[in-house]
Protein backbone atom coordinates (compact mmCIF):
# COMPACT_ATOMS: atom_id res chain seq x y z
CA UNK A 1 0.00 0.00 0.00
CA UNK A 2 3.18 2.06 0.96
CA UNK A 3 4.36 2.06 -2.93
CA UNK A 4 4.45 5.68 -4.81
CA UNK A 5 1.20 6.27 -6.70
CA UNK A 6 -0.46 9.33 -8.07
CA UNK A 7 -3.87 8.92 -8.22
CA UNK A 8 -6.21 10.66 -11.09
CA UNK A 9 -9.42 11.13 -9.15
CA UNK A 10 -10.61 12.19 -6.14
CA UNK A 11 -12.02 8.37 -5.67
CA UNK A 12 -9.03 6.58 -6.36
CA UNK A 13 -7.88 9.18 -3.02
CA UNK A 14 -10.37 8.24 -1.30
CA UNK A 15 -10.08 4.56 -1.76
CA UNK A 16 -6.13 4.53 -0.92
CA UNK A 17 -6.71 6.70 2.31
CA UNK A 18 -9.41 4.32 3.20
CA UNK A 19 -7.05 1.29 2.35
CA UNK A 20 -4.53 3.09 5.07
CA UNK A 21 -7.08 3.15 7.66
CA UNK A 22 -8.32 0.04 7.75
CA UNK A 23 -4.45 -1.56 8.02
CA UNK A 24 -3.66 0.97 10.59
CA UNK A 25 -7.00 0.05 12.67
CA UNK A 26 -5.86 -3.73 12.40
CA UNK A 27 -2.20 -3.29 13.16
CA UNK A 28 -3.24 -0.35 16.31
CA UNK A 29 -4.88 -3.45 17.76
CA UNK A 30 -1.76 -5.31 17.66
CA UNK A 31 0.50 -2.96 18.82
CA UNK A 32 -1.77 -2.24 22.00
CA UNK A 33 -0.42 -5.56 23.11
CA UNK A 34 2.53 -5.71 21.85
CA UNK A 35 5.36 -6.22 24.36
CA UNK A 36 8.02 -3.60 25.43
CA UNK A 37 11.05 -6.51 24.35
CA UNK A 38 9.17 -6.75 21.02
CA UNK A 39 8.85 -3.42 19.92
CA UNK A 40 12.70 -2.59 21.05
CA UNK A 41 13.71 -5.47 18.64
CA UNK A 42 11.79 -4.20 15.71
CA UNK A 43 13.44 -0.52 16.86
CA UNK A 44 16.86 -1.95 17.10
CA UNK A 45 16.69 -3.35 13.48
CA UNK A 46 15.28 0.23 12.17
CA UNK A 47 18.50 1.89 13.48
CA UNK A 48 20.29 -1.48 12.09
CA UNK A 49 18.72 -0.60 8.92
CA UNK A 50 19.03 3.44 8.68
CA UNK A 51 22.85 2.39 8.96
CA UNK A 52 22.91 0.08 6.11
CA UNK A 53 21.02 1.71 3.76
CA UNK A 54 23.11 5.04 4.52
CA UNK A 55 24.35 5.11 0.93
CA UNK A 56 20.63 5.04 -0.54
CA UNK A 57 19.25 7.38 2.16
CA UNK A 58 22.13 10.15 0.77
CA UNK A 59 21.07 8.82 -2.65
CA UNK A 60 17.50 9.45 -2.36
CA UNK A 61 17.99 12.93 -0.48
CA UNK A 62 20.32 14.05 -3.29
CA UNK A 63 16.83 13.85 -5.45
CA UNK A 64 14.93 15.73 -3.20
CA UNK A 65 17.87 18.25 -2.80
CA UNK A 66 18.31 19.01 -6.94
CA UNK A 67 14.79 19.26 -7.00
CA UNK A 68 14.85 21.64 -3.90
CA UNK A 69 17.35 23.73 -5.78
CA UNK A 70 15.66 24.23 -9.12
CA UNK A 71 12.72 25.68 -7.09
CA UNK A 72 14.55 28.40 -5.71
CA UNK A 73 14.23 27.15 -2.12
CA UNK A 74 15.64 29.27 0.51
CA UNK A 75 19.03 28.01 2.02
CA UNK A 76 17.39 27.82 5.46
CA UNK A 77 15.09 25.03 4.01
CA UNK A 78 17.36 23.64 2.11
CA UNK A 79 19.27 22.85 5.72
CA UNK A 80 15.93 21.60 7.10
CA UNK A 81 15.50 19.19 4.19
CA UNK A 82 19.34 17.83 3.89
CA UNK A 83 20.61 14.36 5.02
CA UNK A 84 24.17 14.28 5.89
CA UNK A 85 26.40 10.87 7.59
CA UNK A 86 26.38 13.01 10.84
CA UNK A 87 22.46 13.06 10.81
CA UNK A 88 21.41 9.43 9.50
CA UNK A 89 23.77 8.55 12.44
CA UNK A 90 21.66 11.10 14.46
CA UNK A 91 18.58 9.01 13.14
CA UNK A 92 20.02 5.64 14.12
CA UNK A 93 20.73 6.79 17.83
CA UNK A 94 17.46 8.39 18.11
CA UNK A 95 15.74 5.05 17.29
CA UNK A 96 17.85 3.44 19.58
CA UNK A 97 17.37 5.92 22.77
CA UNK A 98 13.67 5.45 22.18
CA UNK A 99 14.08 1.86 22.42
CA UNK A 100 15.95 2.67 25.64
CA UNK A 101 13.40 4.73 27.18
CA UNK A 102 10.60 3.41 29.46
CA UNK A 103 7.74 1.66 27.75
CA UNK A 104 4.81 3.97 29.12
CA UNK A 105 1.97 1.50 27.78
CA UNK A 106 1.20 -0.29 30.88
CA UNK A 107 2.47 2.33 33.34
CA UNK A 108 0.19 2.69 35.93
CA UNK A 109 -0.14 6.27 37.18
CA UNK A 110 -2.22 6.27 40.40
CA UNK A 111 -4.14 3.91 42.45
CA UNK A 112 -6.43 4.07 45.52
CA UNK A 113 -9.12 1.89 46.83
CA UNK A 114 -12.41 3.53 48.13
CA UNK A 115 -14.11 3.23 51.24
CA UNK A 116 -16.77 0.13 49.55
CA UNK A 117 -13.32 -1.59 48.30
CA UNK A 118 -13.18 -0.79 45.15
CA UNK A 119 -9.42 -1.10 43.83
CA UNK A 120 -9.20 2.17 41.20
CA UNK A 121 -5.90 2.48 38.64
CA UNK A 122 -5.47 5.18 36.09
CA UNK A 123 -3.54 3.34 33.36
CA UNK A 124 -1.52 4.80 30.03
CA UNK A 125 -2.89 2.72 27.02
CA UNK A 126 -1.76 4.30 23.16
CA UNK A 127 -4.09 6.85 21.24
CA UNK A 128 -4.40 4.08 18.60
CA UNK A 129 -3.83 5.69 15.14
CA UNK A 130 -2.05 8.83 14.86
CA UNK A 131 -2.15 10.84 11.56
CA UNK A 132 1.28 12.90 11.33
CA UNK A 133 1.48 15.68 8.49
CA UNK A 134 4.60 17.39 7.99
CA UNK A 135 6.87 19.14 5.82
CA UNK A 136 10.43 19.42 4.36
CA UNK A 137 11.97 17.65 7.20
CA UNK A 138 12.54 14.01 6.36
CA UNK A 139 14.39 12.77 10.15
CA UNK A 140 10.22 13.12 11.18
CA UNK A 141 9.48 10.55 9.36
CA UNK A 142 12.09 8.37 11.47
CA UNK A 143 11.32 10.09 14.61
CA UNK A 144 7.40 10.28 14.52
CA UNK A 145 7.22 6.52 13.17
CA UNK A 146 9.55 5.19 16.18
CA UNK A 147 7.73 7.04 19.03
CA UNK A 148 4.26 6.25 17.69
CA UNK A 149 5.70 2.41 17.54
CA UNK A 150 7.22 2.68 20.65
CA UNK A 151 3.84 4.33 22.54
CA UNK A 152 1.73 1.15 21.17
CA UNK A 153 0.22 3.94 18.28
CA UNK A 154 -0.35 2.76 14.69
CA UNK A 155 0.91 5.61 12.52
CA UNK A 156 -0.11 7.49 9.26
CA UNK A 157 2.48 9.40 7.50
CA UNK A 158 2.49 12.53 5.09
CA UNK A 159 5.89 14.37 4.38
CA UNK A 160 6.44 16.91 2.66
CA UNK A 161 6.56 17.26 -0.96
CA UNK A 162 10.17 18.45 -1.23
CA UNK A 163 11.43 15.27 0.65
CA UNK A 164 9.02 12.31 -0.69
CA UNK A 165 12.03 10.55 -1.73
CA UNK A 166 14.28 10.56 1.38
CA UNK A 167 11.08 10.09 3.20
CA UNK A 168 10.16 6.91 1.16
CA UNK A 169 13.90 5.60 1.90
CA UNK A 170 13.67 6.18 5.75
CA UNK A 171 10.23 4.74 5.52
CA UNK A 172 11.63 1.69 3.99
CA UNK A 173 13.73 1.41 6.98
CA UNK A 174 11.08 1.58 9.21
CA UNK A 175 9.40 -1.48 7.84
CA UNK A 176 12.52 -3.63 7.50
CA UNK A 177 12.62 -3.50 11.44
CA UNK A 178 9.18 -3.86 11.87
CA UNK A 179 9.06 -7.19 9.73
CA UNK A 180 12.13 -8.61 11.54
CA UNK A 181 10.10 -8.23 14.89
CA UNK A 182 7.49 -10.11 13.12
CA UNK A 183 5.12 -6.51 13.46
CA UNK A 184 2.92 -5.54 11.21
CA UNK A 185 4.27 -3.65 7.98
CA UNK A 186 1.05 -1.51 8.28
CA UNK A 187 2.03 -0.20 11.74
CA UNK A 188 4.00 2.89 10.22
CA UNK A 189 2.64 3.98 7.10
CA UNK A 190 3.49 6.05 4.56
CA UNK A 191 0.99 8.27 2.35
CA UNK A 192 1.81 7.02 -1.37
CA UNK A 193 1.15 10.43 -3.16
CA UNK A 194 2.24 14.03 -3.28
CA UNK A 195 -1.57 15.09 -3.74
CA UNK A 196 -2.77 17.64 -1.63
CA UNK A 197 -6.11 16.12 -1.86
CA UNK A 198 -4.80 13.28 0.07
CA UNK A 199 -3.66 15.52 3.66
CA UNK A 200 -7.64 17.07 3.23
CA UNK A 201 -9.24 13.67 3.10
CA UNK A 202 -7.06 12.86 6.03
CA UNK A 203 -8.66 15.33 7.82
CA UNK A 204 -12.40 15.36 6.96
CA UNK A 205 -12.79 12.14 5.92
CA UNK A 206 -11.34 9.02 8.30
CA UNK A 207 -12.72 9.67 11.44
CA UNK A 208 -12.99 6.29 11.51
CA UNK A 209 -10.19 5.11 11.02
CA UNK A 210 -7.92 8.47 12.88
CA UNK A 211 -7.71 9.35 16.44
CA UNK A 212 -5.71 12.24 16.77
CA UNK A 213 -3.41 14.67 14.20
CA UNK A 214 -0.73 16.21 14.76
CA UNK A 215 1.18 18.32 12.31
CA UNK A 216 4.50 19.73 11.78
CA UNK A 217 5.51 22.32 9.88
CA UNK A 218 4.99 26.18 9.04
CA UNK A 219 2.31 28.63 9.82
CA UNK A 220 0.11 27.56 6.85
CA UNK A 221 0.39 24.05 7.26
CA UNK A 222 -0.65 23.96 11.12
CA UNK A 223 -3.55 26.61 10.62
CA UNK A 224 -4.85 24.38 7.55
CA UNK A 225 -4.91 21.33 9.94
CA UNK A 226 -6.70 23.28 12.97
CA UNK A 227 -9.43 24.50 10.64
CA UNK A 228 -10.39 21.59 8.34
CA UNK A 229 -9.60 18.31 11.19
CA UNK A 230 -12.57 16.68 12.58
CA UNK A 231 -10.75 15.03 15.13
CA UNK A 232 -8.27 16.36 17.88
CA UNK A 233 -5.02 17.93 16.81
CA UNK A 234 -2.09 18.32 18.71
CA UNK A 235 0.17 20.95 17.49
CA UNK A 236 2.22 23.83 17.53
CA UNK A 237 1.54 26.95 15.16
CA UNK A 238 4.51 28.32 14.66
CA UNK A 239 7.59 29.03 17.24
CA UNK A 240 8.42 32.88 18.08
CA UNK A 241 11.15 32.73 20.67
CA UNK A 242 12.63 34.83 22.54
CA UNK A 243 15.32 35.85 24.88
CA UNK A 244 15.86 38.42 27.21
CA UNK A 245 19.14 39.47 28.56
CA UNK A 246 18.33 41.20 31.68
CA UNK A 247 20.16 44.25 33.58
CA UNK A 248 22.47 41.66 35.40
CA UNK A 249 23.43 39.10 32.99
CA UNK A 250 27.15 38.05 32.25
CA UNK A 251 27.93 40.07 29.08
CA UNK A 252 29.99 36.74 28.26
CA UNK A 253 26.77 34.77 28.76
CA UNK A 254 24.90 36.35 27.21
CA UNK A 255 26.56 36.80 23.80
CA UNK A 256 27.03 33.37 23.92
CA UNK A 257 23.59 32.46 24.57
CA UNK A 258 22.00 35.04 21.93
CA UNK A 259 24.33 33.99 19.29
CA UNK A 260 23.63 30.05 19.96
CA UNK A 261 19.94 30.56 20.46
CA UNK A 262 19.58 32.65 16.91
CA UNK A 263 22.20 31.15 14.99
CA UNK A 264 23.20 27.31 16.08
CA UNK A 265 20.39 26.16 13.27
CA UNK A 266 18.06 28.79 12.21
CA UNK A 267 15.65 26.82 10.31
CA UNK A 268 14.76 24.98 13.47
CA UNK A 269 11.40 26.07 15.39
CA UNK A 270 13.35 26.65 18.58
CA UNK A 271 15.43 29.10 16.89
CA UNK A 272 15.36 32.88 18.73
CA UNK A 273 13.26 35.10 16.47
CA UNK A 274 13.57 37.82 18.69
CA UNK A 275 15.99 39.30 21.23
CA UNK A 276 14.89 41.36 24.02
CA UNK A 277 17.00 44.04 26.44
CA UNK A 278 16.97 45.07 29.65
CA UNK A 279 17.32 49.17 29.15
CA UNK A 280 18.64 49.46 32.39
CA UNK A 281 22.02 46.95 31.01
CA UNK A 282 21.86 47.90 27.66
CA UNK A 283 24.87 50.24 28.11
CA UNK A 284 26.69 47.37 28.55
CA UNK A 285 24.88 44.36 26.73
CA UNK A 286 23.60 45.95 23.64
CA UNK A 287 26.20 46.89 21.67
CA UNK A 288 28.14 43.02 21.87
CA UNK A 289 25.24 41.12 21.43
CA UNK A 290 24.16 42.89 18.12
CA UNK A 291 27.31 43.07 16.77
CA UNK A 292 28.01 39.31 17.27
CA UNK A 293 24.82 38.43 15.64
CA UNK A 294 25.23 41.08 12.84
CA UNK A 295 29.47 39.58 12.41
CA UNK A 296 28.22 36.18 12.23
CA UNK A 297 26.00 36.99 9.23
CA UNK A 298 22.71 37.40 11.21
CA UNK A 299 19.98 40.67 9.73
CA UNK A 300 19.31 42.41 12.65
CA UNK A 301 16.00 44.43 12.66
CA UNK A 302 16.04 46.81 15.37
CA UNK A 303 14.17 49.50 16.76
CA UNK A 304 15.38 53.34 17.27
CA UNK A 305 17.57 52.02 20.26
CA UNK A 306 19.20 48.59 18.53
CA UNK A 307 19.63 51.01 15.75
CA UNK A 308 22.25 53.27 17.24
CA UNK A 309 24.62 50.48 17.91
CA UNK A 310 25.64 49.15 14.39
CA UNK A 311 24.32 51.44 11.14
CA UNK A 312 24.08 47.38 9.53
CA UNK A 313 20.74 47.23 11.40
CA UNK A 314 17.64 47.57 9.79
CA UNK A 315 14.64 49.23 11.06
CA UNK A 316 12.28 46.91 12.50
CA UNK A 317 8.26 47.15 11.32
CA UNK A 318 5.78 46.37 13.59
CA UNK A 319 5.42 42.62 11.63
CA UNK A 320 8.56 41.85 12.43
CA UNK A 321 7.58 41.38 16.64
CA UNK A 322 5.12 38.48 15.08
CA UNK A 323 7.51 36.64 12.47
CA UNK A 324 8.95 33.48 12.77
CA UNK A 325 11.68 33.97 9.94
CA UNK A 326 13.27 30.31 10.24
CA UNK A 327 15.96 32.08 8.66
CA UNK A 328 19.28 34.70 9.63
CA UNK A 329 17.21 37.25 10.80
CA UNK A 330 16.49 38.38 14.42
CA UNK A 331 13.90 41.31 15.48
CA UNK A 332 15.53 43.37 18.03
CA UNK A 333 14.30 46.01 20.90
CA UNK A 334 14.98 47.65 24.10
CA UNK A 335 12.38 46.67 27.24
CA UNK A 336 11.78 48.55 30.42
CA UNK A 337 12.77 45.29 32.47
CA UNK A 338 11.53 41.76 33.12
CA UNK A 339 7.94 43.01 33.42
CA UNK A 340 7.91 44.91 29.78
CA UNK A 341 9.62 42.08 28.28
CA UNK A 342 7.25 39.57 29.65
CA UNK A 343 4.00 41.88 28.34
CA UNK A 344 6.09 41.63 24.74
CA UNK A 345 6.28 38.45 24.62
CA UNK A 346 2.52 37.69 25.48
CA UNK A 347 1.65 39.36 22.86
CA UNK A 348 3.46 38.66 19.99
CA UNK A 349 4.54 35.41 21.12
CA UNK A 350 3.31 31.70 19.93
CA UNK A 351 3.44 30.32 23.20
CA UNK A 352 6.65 28.06 22.31
CA UNK A 353 10.19 29.12 23.54
CA UNK A 354 11.41 31.88 25.49
CA UNK A 355 14.98 32.32 27.55
CA UNK A 356 16.08 34.84 30.23
CA UNK A 357 19.32 35.28 30.54
CA UNK A 358 20.45 36.84 33.79
CA UNK A 359 22.49 36.21 37.26
CA UNK A 360 19.44 37.31 39.43
CA UNK A 361 17.39 34.56 40.92
CA UNK A 362 13.93 36.71 41.78
CA UNK A 363 14.03 37.92 38.33
CA UNK A 364 13.96 34.77 36.34
CA UNK A 365 11.78 33.36 38.84
CA UNK A 366 9.68 35.97 38.13
CA UNK A 367 9.67 35.08 34.48
CA UNK A 368 9.46 31.60 34.61
CA UNK A 369 6.77 32.03 36.53
CA UNK A 370 4.57 34.08 34.23
CA UNK A 371 5.67 34.00 30.80
CA UNK A 372 3.29 31.63 29.78
CA UNK A 373 5.09 29.40 27.13
CA UNK A 374 4.85 25.25 26.42
CA UNK A 375 9.06 25.68 27.01
CA UNK A 376 11.06 28.48 28.99
CA UNK A 377 14.19 28.81 30.60
CA UNK A 378 16.73 30.37 32.95
CA UNK A 379 20.34 31.19 31.19
CA UNK A 380 20.12 28.48 28.57
CA UNK A 381 19.89 28.59 24.46
CA UNK A 382 16.31 28.13 23.03
CA UNK A 383 18.08 26.00 20.83
CA UNK A 384 17.31 23.19 23.64
CA UNK A 385 13.80 23.07 23.16
CA UNK A 386 13.83 19.74 21.79
CA UNK A 387 12.60 15.83 22.81
CA UNK A 388 16.04 14.62 22.12
CA UNK A 389 17.56 17.39 24.21
CA UNK A 390 15.12 16.71 26.88
CA UNK A 391 16.17 12.79 27.50
CA UNK A 392 12.75 11.28 25.77
CA UNK A 393 14.85 10.11 22.42
CA UNK A 394 13.02 11.75 19.70
CA UNK A 395 9.73 14.00 19.54
CA UNK A 396 7.05 14.73 16.94
CA UNK A 397 6.72 18.09 17.53
CA UNK A 398 6.92 21.15 20.43
CA UNK A 399 3.08 21.53 21.65
CA UNK A 400 1.27 25.28 22.06
CA UNK A 401 -1.42 23.61 23.16
CA UNK A 402 -3.03 24.16 26.82
CA UNK A 403 -4.03 20.51 26.65
CA UNK A 404 -3.27 16.58 26.24
CA UNK A 405 0.48 17.70 25.75
CA UNK A 406 2.18 20.90 25.76
CA UNK A 407 6.08 20.78 24.90
CA UNK A 408 8.02 18.02 23.51
CA UNK A 409 5.61 15.29 22.18
CA UNK A 410 7.36 12.15 23.10
CA UNK A 411 6.42 8.52 24.10
CA UNK A 412 4.81 9.61 27.29
CA UNK A 413 2.36 12.67 25.25
CA UNK A 414 1.14 9.84 22.79
CA UNK A 415 -1.05 8.03 25.06
CA UNK A 416 -4.03 8.83 27.06
CA UNK A 417 -4.94 6.61 30.01
CA UNK A 418 -8.13 4.63 31.29
CA UNK A 419 -9.67 3.50 34.28
CA UNK A 420 -9.63 -0.18 35.77
CA UNK A 421 -11.32 -0.67 38.62
CA UNK A 422 -11.60 -4.08 40.34
CA UNK A 423 -14.35 -5.23 42.48
CA UNK A 424 -14.94 -8.08 44.59
CA UNK A 425 -19.02 -8.53 44.13
CA UNK A 426 -19.91 -4.61 44.87
CA UNK A 427 -23.14 -2.79 43.67
CA UNK A 428 -24.40 0.50 43.57
CA UNK A 429 -26.77 1.35 46.55
CA UNK A 430 -30.60 2.76 44.94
Amino acid sequence: MNAAIEPDSSAEIAAVMQALGRDAVAAAAQLALASTATKNRALAAMAAALRTHKAELLAANARDLEAARAKGLSGAMLDRLALDDKRIEAMARGVEDIAALEDPVGATTAHWTRPNGLDISRVRVPLGVVGIIYESRPNVTCDAGALCLKSGNAAILRGGSESVHSSRAIHACLVEGLRAAELPAASIQLVPTTDRAAVGFLLSSMTDYVDVVVPRGGKSLVARVQAEARVPVIGHLEGVCHVYVDRDADVAMARSIVKNAKMRRTGICGSAETLLVDKAGAATLLAPVVRDLLDAGCEVRGDAEVQKVDARVKAATEQDWYTEYLDAIIAARVVDGVDAAIEHIAKYGSAHTESIVTANAATAQRFLDRVDSAIVLHNASTQFADGGEFGMGAEIGISTDRFHARGPVGVEQLTSYKYVVRGTGQIRPG
